[in-house]
């Protein structure tokens, strides 16, 4: 049996545990058998690791030998439900055609799995680590955060400071942009913040059979139209994605080759024709509103006395938070609107792709992984990685894995699943980093 046959039975035991989480979810039991599962099979690293419990979710700590700041590997072990007709049973951990399927297998299971074995390996070979490593994983990543919330705050009640933190996030992907020929590990460098707000109208009601103008739906229509335009947020392009952009110009030909290499220079048109190039490109440089659910009146017949309708936002990192919702609540004023903010979201620091941590990343990548060049870049998505904030100015957010784009979508989609062939790789890249930082 090769090694990464051998993984992929390790693995498809993670698989086979459902560990599926849910707001407002109270019974921790089987995330407590999870535990009791990566104990089994971890038992080199329990044994020089402490164990702390934190409602389902866990920290653990490996001591090293010097007094440098930690380290800490993050993946968590909770999921989002597996509906929809699979190839093979979402929960089964199926091994076939040359991949193990299941929900966890890239969100984010595979990468708990990698980074415990990779430590599990040291531990038995009797590694000590030169800084102490800290593994986080939290069981309400799906939901609400709540459990790597709760650990930053003790971490930062502790006083402790990390050197580095690395989570899930981007992964290696072949053309991340297209004309980008070749591989390259997208390394998410930041985020931007998500909050949910609530826009409501009012009015006095009535009969549909006499409309008058500017009723509530009337209103949000006009306002949500309005906010699709694109014209109510900054848009930017920052540092980091001049970096990202200059990367991937590198395989490209022709004159988007000139244009992404030069991304400053034609910033004017980048930010004018990105929104109708690419909807991914367009998120990297601007805050941008997703409106997701809504509400009027019970009857066909009747003028709603309130209508509302959620938005969801994404903040980038250059206007925030609080200017960003500051901003769409002066739109919706000017419809007769409310805005409620439901979420305010949070804040996260954008590390310097320039410093020793992303460097270590960029090295291990080219240690274990050939033909492979690294990018940073800023995610639109949310991670747990954004609570370490709090702790580290280095956060870091990567997935060792190489994914079709196939793979990518199965991330909360049906039939999620991941190439035998990644595990070894990824494995190596986490034991580089333990034995490197």
């Amino acid at each position: 049996m090769s090694r990464n046959e051998a993984y992929a039975e390790r693995l498809f035991r993670l698989i086979q545990a459902e560990t599926i989480s849910t707001f407002n979810q109270t019974d921790r039991t089987k995330f407590y058998r999870f535990h009791g599962l990566l104990r089994e099979m971890f038992p080199h690293l329990f044994a020089v690791c402490t164990f702390e419990d934190f409602d389902g979710s866990f920290l653990m700590r490996w001591q090293g030998r010097g007094n440098g700041e930690p380290i800490m590997l993050m993946n968590h072990h909770d999921v989002v439900e597996a509906s929809g007709e699979w190839k093979y049973p979402p929960f089964s951990g199926a091994i076939a055609e040359g991949k193990v399927w299941g929900r966890g297998t890239l969100d984010t299971k595979g990468g708990l799995w990698a980074m415990l074995q990779a430590a599990d390996e040291l531990a038995a070979d009797g590694f000590v680590p030169e800084r102490d490593v800290y593994f986080e994983s939290a069981c309400t990543e799906e939901c609400d955060g709540s459990g790597a919330d709760i650990i930053s705050k003790a971490l930062a009640e502790r006083g402790i400071r990390f050197y580095m933190v690395l989570d899930e996030g981007g992964m290696i992907l072949e053309e991340p942009i297209g004309g980008a020929k070749g591989r390259y590990a997208m390394v998410g460098v930041g985020e931007k913040g998500c909050a949910d707000l609530k826009f409501i109208a009012r009015s006095s009601g009535g009969h549909a059979s006499t409309p008058g103008k500017d009723t509530p739906l009337v209103r949000l229509g006009k306002f949500m139209a309005e906010v699709e335009k694109g014209r109510l947020f900054k848009s930017e392009i920052s540092p980091t994605v001049e970096k990202t952009f200059s990367c991937v110009a590198e395989t490209m030909s022709g004159g988007l080759k000139f244009v992404l290499a030069n991304s400053k220079l034609f910033e004017p048109v980048l930010k004018k024709v990105m929104p109708s190039v690419s909807a991914a490109g367009n998120a990297m440089l601007k805050t941008t509103v997703a409106f997701t659910m809504a509400s009027g009146s019970e009857g066909t017949n009747v003028l709603p006395q309130e209508a509302w309708v959620i938005g969801n936002m994404r903040f980038s990192p250059h206007q925030g938070g609080k200017s960003s919702i500051e901003e769409i609540a002066q739109l919706a004023k000017k419809f007769d609107i409310e805005t409620v903010v439901l979420d305010p979201g949070m804040d996260s620091s954008v590390t310097d792709y320039r410093g020793e941590p992303f460097r270590l990343i960029e090295k291990a990548v080219g240690e274990c992984f050939e033909n492979v060049r690294t990018a940073p870049w800023i995610m639109t998505g949310a991670t747990d990685c954004r609570y370490m904030s709090r702790v580290c100015d280095s956060c870091v957010r990567f997935a060792p894995f190489l994914m079709t784009d196939e793979q990518v979508e199965s991330i909360h989609g049906i039939n999620e699943n991941i190439d035998v062939s990644a595990l070894a790789p990824a494995v190596d890249f986490y034991k580089y980093i333990i034995r490197e930082a």
